[in-house]
């Protein structure tokens, strides 16, 4: 039986495998793009027009960048046979919904998704073994 633990947040996902006996800890680092978009500049005149900034174009393209992310996740880990997630804020639950979209054989296979700060690589195996 192959049990998987994921912890994760933007900048990378740590994968805790267990298979029949033997562990392995495997890290997988994210290419997103960290961007501060610069604020609306105004113009020289008073009351002029003011630059806008595109965070569509922005959000777009983090979008895709997390996609590749959890599909790259996604074949480092499968096949599994339980699924554990757990991480900071909701990248957690954008990683469950995109395996309920993308590989509904994996997302079955879920048994917990859980909000978590920060953890040790000793907690968060234990975490793991514990599920």
């Amino acid at each position: 039986m192959k049990k998987v633990g994921i912890w994760l947040d933007k900048e990378k996902a740590h994968c805790f495998i267990m298979d029949s006996g033997r562990e392995q800890f495997i890290t997988v680092n994210s290419e997103l793009e960290f961007y501060n978009p610069k604020g609306g500049s105004r113009s020289k005149t008073r009351w002029g027009p003011q630059d806008v900034v595109q965070d569509s174009k922005y959000l777009e393209r983090e979008k895709h960048q997390l996609k590749r992310y959890f599909e790259k996740i996604v074949t480092t880990v499968k096949p599994v046979d339980q699924l554990v997630i757990v991480g900071p804020a909701e990248t957690p639950n954008k990683l469950h919904t995109m395996l309920q979209d993308s590989y509904p054989d994996i997302a079955e296979k879920i048994i917990k998704v859980d909000k978590a700060d920060s953890m040790t690589d000793n907690q968060f195996k234990a975490l793991v073994r514990q599920e």
